[in-house]
């Protein structure tokens, strides 16, 4: 956690890695919203771009909206989605049914610590909006450059405490003033990262080296195997 600043490294402290109860069920109706599904489908074509075919691993897939949107741009890609939270991979599983596609879609309960799947099990392993909450990033990092072949991508996007202004200028102009500032409410009660510090994240990992760059209001840490 030296990557953040005393608040939010207590903020980490005290955060769960798993999402449970009402605040999932509040998740789930949220980001079912047309600005969180327009990020959806910006994130979607963004780890199209990388890799379309094969294997696809979710980490922290919550209720699994990401993968329905990659499935309606990739329908031959396999994706498979893990959560630590039994409330929220319901949720997901629920979404998932919703869409006729639970024999396409597979969903299993585990955190980003300890995948449980053999080495190299995938082409491409994402992650949105959850490397802020897990305790020890690196070990979860590393997880994830096991299970994915060599020659691949991990994509981790995430929320960063200091987004650009013309970025929340934008989210200003497509959800409103209210809906931006609970955004920079938000920022104040999670242990989000800076942009910098995030990148550096890749640094004591088997990775080693990561790009960053934004895709809609998420910061993107892009690491090859």
């Amino acid at each position: 956690m030296a990557n953040l600043s005393p608040l939010r490294r207590l903020l980490k402290l005290v955060h769960p890695e798993a999402m449970r109860g009402i605040g999932a069920a509040f998740y789930n109706k949220v980001s079912s919203s047309q600005i969180f599904q327009r990020h959806y489908e910006l994130l979607a074509k963004d780890i199209l771009s990388y890799c379309s075919k094969g294997n696809l691993l979710d980490i922290g897939t919550g209720p699994a909206w990401l993968l329905l949107k990659i499935h309606q741009y990739a329908p031959d890609l396999r994706l498979t989605g893990i959560d630590p939270s039994q409330v929220m991979l319901a949720k997901g599983l629920q979404n998932i049914s919703s869409a006729g596609l639970d024999k396409v879609i597979e969903l299993k309960n585990s955190g980003a610590s300890k995948i449980p799947f053999r080495d190299e099990s995938f082409d491409i392993v994402i992650s949105t909006a959850s490397v802020h909450h897990w305790k020890e990033p690196a070990d979860c990092f590393n997880e994830a450059y096991r299970v994915l072949k060599k020659e691949g991508f991990c994509l981790f996007y995430d929320v960063v405490s200091d987004t650009p202004k013309e970025i929340l200028k934008q989210l200003g102009r497509d959800a409103g003033r209210f809906k931006t500032f609970l955004f920079w409410l938000h920022d104040f009660e999670e242990p989000f990262y800076t942009s910098v510090n995030f990148a550096s994240l890749a640094q004591p990992t088997l990775f080693k080296e990561g790009k960053s760059k934004f895709v809609g209001l998420f910061c993107c840490l892009t690491m090859k195997k």
